[in-house]
């Protein structure tokens, strides 16, 4: 059926996403709900059973619609629509992280914290990153990152469809460029608020899946995707606070704050933390903690801009490509903010 046909019946398509409940890495969720063409998508029920939110015996769970933007996957009026996880009672869901960032955000509502996050990810086809021979590897790490020819950029296409996809939805998408393995590729998201980026990030992600899935090609946030000599994938977490953005010395009191406790960042920072924070590519081991200008061996780095500018904001480099955006804001304002 055609898009006039379908705005001739006066109808519109609205694909429900959330976050499920999986675990130590949660995934997205999506279905599909045909709406008339003026009305406001409602709550909807679904199985929490079968989304690793509930058991069997009680397993309903319902989505709240919080973010609605246009699908640019489809055309004409139909809409993306995330959703918080609730419980039937209408509470927020255990596994609802949005819920703990918003708490959290209007907290330090003063701060006027803000976000870029940089989210590194890895095609994957026949068990293989794009690039990588049928048997062996291909030269090492250094001519992909950035790169243009076909002999060292591998993806491209569906890292520019995704990009204009982004754009079309409305999301605070700021770039993409090729990363330093082959098949692998990072957009970034912001400057924007804690809940505001994460959100944004999360249906981003929906949308390289969903495009990826036409080229047959899979998409990886695994922080190691594969073994050897490569750095790893991650999510490189900008962040500023109104002071940050008027002072250096508050840039230095944030890096210093972020590693008074690091253990709690660590734990919930990405599956797979101690595979990619070796110590050994760029970033220093996880069992250490270290900030320092212009340093991209260190946990947590002040861009060079920044201390020549005596003001911005600091780059935290810990967190990994498969984080909980939610989790890795709503850590970095409560650490920060409450000193």
């Amino acid at each position: 059926m055609s898009v006039n046909e379908r705005d001739h019946m006066k109808v519109k398509l609205a694909e429900y996403i959330w976050v499920d409940g999986t675990q130590p890495t949660p995934s997205l969720r999506s279905k599909t709900r045909v709406l008339d063409a003026d009305e406001e998508p409602p709550i909807w029920g679904f199985d929490g059973s079968s989304t690793n939110q509930a058991e069997g015996h009680n397993s309903d769970c319902v989505l709240k619609p919080v973010k609605i933007v246009p699908d640019p996957l489809r055309a004409g009026r139909d809409l993306l629509i995330l959703c918080e996880v609730l419980n039937t009672d209408m509470t927020p869901h255990h596994s609802n992280t949005r819920s703990t960032c918003t708490k959290i955000t209007n907290i330090y509502q003063e701060d006027d914290t803000w976000f870029g996050l940089e989210q590194e990810y890895t095609f994957l086809q026949n068990g293989r990153p794009l690039g990588f021979p049928e048997n062996g590897f291909p030269a090492p790490q250094g001519q992909y990152y950035c790169s243009v020819g076909a002999s060292n950029t591998f993806g491209r296409p569906i890292a520019e469809k995704h990009l204009e996809a982004c754009l079309s939805a409305g999301l605070r998408i700021s770039g993409i460029n090729a990363e330093v393995c082959p098949g692998q590729w990072e957009f970034q998201v912001g400057p924007s608020g804690p809940v505001e980026a994460s959100d944004d990030l999360w249906l981003a992600r929906y949308l390289l899946y969903r495009i990826a899935e036409d080229y047959d090609v899979m998409v990886s946030l695994d922080a190691k995707p594969v073994e050897g000599d490569w750095n790893g994938a991650g999510c490189h977490t900008n962040f500023s606070t109104k002071q940050m953005r008027e002072s250096y010395d508050a840039c230095e009191d944030a890096a210093r704050a972020l590693g008074r406790d690091p253990a709690p960042h660590i734990m919930n920072y990405g599956t797979g933390i101690s595979r990619r924070l070796t110590g050994l590519h760029e970033t220093c081991s996880y069992r250490e903690y270290r900030w320092g200008v212009s340093d991209r061996g260190a946990s947590v780095r002040i861009p060079w801009q920044v201390a020549r500018d005596k003001k911005g904001y600091i780059e935290d480099r810990r967190p990994n490509a498969n984080c909980d955006p939610y989790v890795v804001t709503s850590l970095i304002v409560n650490t920060v903010c409450s000193k």
